[in-house]
């Protein structure tokens, strides 16, 4: 998955496990273990089956910023060869 993608992933409101197995190239079993890690960290219980985008975010530590600068670095690689 390449960074407009992800960017595009993350800026969904929820992150259900299809989410979280694309964002992390885990198999199922193990994105689900990783989301029940994800709900102890939150200290707080979620009455949904999917987990809110921002707390996956911070939890796995994307770095928006630098995935920003990628996809638009790319973007004007992509005119300049045009």
């Amino acid at each position: 998955m390449n960074a407009k993608e992800t960017l595009e992933l993350i800026s969904k409101n929820w992150c259900n496990v299809n989410d979280l197995m694309r964002l992390t190239g885990l198999s199922k079993s193990s994105a689900l273990r990783l989301k029940r890690k994800i709900k102890e960290y939150l200290n707080y219980e979620l009455h949904t089956v999917d987990l809110p985008m921002n707390i996956v975010v911070d939890y796995l530590k994307i770095d928006i910023n630098y995935l920003k600068n990628l996809a638009t670095r790319k973007e004007e690689t992509n005119e300049n060869n045009k």
